[in-house]
């Protein structure tokens, strides 16, 4: 019997494992915080099945989301990167994984971990949403655009509150899977 899965996914392995097994399940991780991070920034005005065809190569290219490492990316490293045809090679989008991780670590030492910032804007506590339909679910909420403008006053660049609001879905402070979805209950 075949389940039941959001509409968006459908049609792709590639997707539909993302979606079986990562999207929406609640991440506090600081390693895995900052990949989806970057990984959203980068996807900002493309498609997520385009990052995810080229995560792997990202994930090599950042050293692992290592962002005590991409914090030191010198000139030398952005020039390799925007060489690299297997990620988006947008030299704003380079610098601003640099910055970002600068700015990640900041938000470390105050508050303790960037997880704990993140996850304060839902009291800790994800947000559960029901939408009969993937295109019933909105692109930002007020949490997401607090969220941006919060982290743009710290710095932080690509981080719109679409972006943010798509980050949120990812690493599960809001679950917005389809409520005939079989990870709905999962998650």
């Amino acid at each position: 019997m075949q389940k039941h899965r959001c509409g968006w996914c459908i049609g792709d392995p590639l997707y539909e494992a993302y979606h079986d097994t990562e999207w929406g399940v609640p991440l506090h991780d600081e390693q895995l915080l900052f990949e989806f991070l970057i990984l959203e920034t980068f996807q900002a005005g493309l498609s997520w099945i385009t990052i995810l065809r080229k995560r792997e190569n990202f994930k090599i290219a950042f050293d692992n989301f290592d962002y005590k490492i991409v914090a030191k990316y010198n000139e030398a490293k952005k020039e390799e990167l925007l060489q690299n045809a297997g990620i988006i090679r947008n030299k704003l989008k380079v610098n601003s994984a640099i910055t970002n991780a600068q700015n990640f670590m900041k938000i470390q030492e105050e508050f303790g971990s960037f997880n704990e910032y993140i996850w304060g804007f839902v009291n800790g506590k994800q947000v559960q949403n029901n939408w009969p339909h993937h295109k019933d679910c909105p692109a930002t909420t007020e949490i997401s655009d607090t969220i941006s403008k919060d982290l743009k006053k710290r710095g932080f660049k690509f981080v719109g509150s679409t972006v943010m609001y798509a980050f949120m879905q990812a690493i599960g402070m809001v679950n917005d899977h389809e409520v005939g979805c079989f990870r709905y209950k999962e998650v």
